[in-house]
């Protein structure tokens, strides 16, 4: 029985290099935000969680005890494992498996940090149930993630495009179900704030290697949809667009 793990494996096994090279997945105004909170906490032990390229871990390791890059793919983590040497980082370690079940003892971690991971993951709620288990005491959890819309038409047509695009996509959570999905898991809301992300089209889809077909498609929904929608989304002649992230801390 094919599982969205195994769709996840699929999609990823041959783009671990255009994930490091990505401009989005490299540059970022979270990056800073990340650090002003880590940077007074050389002691601690981080967990990146589904590290993709392996950029937060490149971030933070020089203020941190250890980085711990995870993620489902095992070509992602050579990547990582190889970028991290050329840049002497010694303290990124790398291992493979699944946000659902994380291969660490209780307490183990003080920071959790997953960016643009999250709208991939099989079950989300047991992945908070995790997050929680491996935090330490006090433990801090860094989301940042492309968000839904409570909006119906906008949240039918963001989660359309991302799905045709990558079908290892799940979705998009928007800020009240990632509220409700924190305290469920126990987890105390500290902060929410949203920030736009432009996308180039052209790069977006040769990342996933988006087949012509399914191109096609996104470009055919870019071009039916309502004036409302196309606005919100600011897309663009070539099909550029822009969408919202939202960055939370939970404590």
């Amino acid at each position: 029985m094919k599982t969205q793990h195994d769709i996840n494996q699929k999609q990823y096994a041959d783009k671990s290099i255009s994930y490091l090279n990505s401009q989005v997945h490299a540059q970022g105004i979270e990056f800073k935000k990340i650090i002003n909170l880590i940077s007074n906490q050389q002691k601690s032990c981080v967990l990146d969680l589904g590290c993709g390229g392996g950029h937060v871990s490149y971030q933070i390791a020089p203020f941190v005890k250890e980085v711990v890059a995870y993620d489902l793919s095992a070509e992602m983590l050579e990547t990582v494992k190889d970028a991290a040497n050329q840049k002497q980082l010694n303290n990124i370690r790398v291992q493979q498996g699944p946000a659902e079940r994380l291969p660490f003892s209780d307490q183990t971690f003080d920071f959790v940090v997953s960016r643009f991971s999250a709208h991939h993951w099989q079950n989300i709620s047991q992945a908070m149930q995790e997050i929680r288990r491996v935090l330490t005491k006090g433990g801090v959890f860094i989301l940042i993630d492309i968000v839904g819309s409570n909006n119906p038409a906008f949240d039918t047509f963001l989660q359309s495009i991302e799905v045709i695009r990558d079908p290892s996509h799940v979705r998009d959570y928007s800020l009240a179900e990632w509220i409700n999905l924190a305290e469920k898991a126990e987890f105390e809301v500290d902060i929410i704030e949203k920030q736009k992300l432009q996308l180039d089209f052209q790069q977006w889809v040769e990342r996933m290697k988006t087949p012509s077909e399914a191109i096609h498609t996104i470009r055919y929904l870019q071009e039916s949809v309502s004036d409302h929608v196309r606005s919100y989304f600011n897309i663009q002649s070539d099909g550029s667009f822009e969408t919202e992230v939202g960055y939370f801390v939970f404590r």
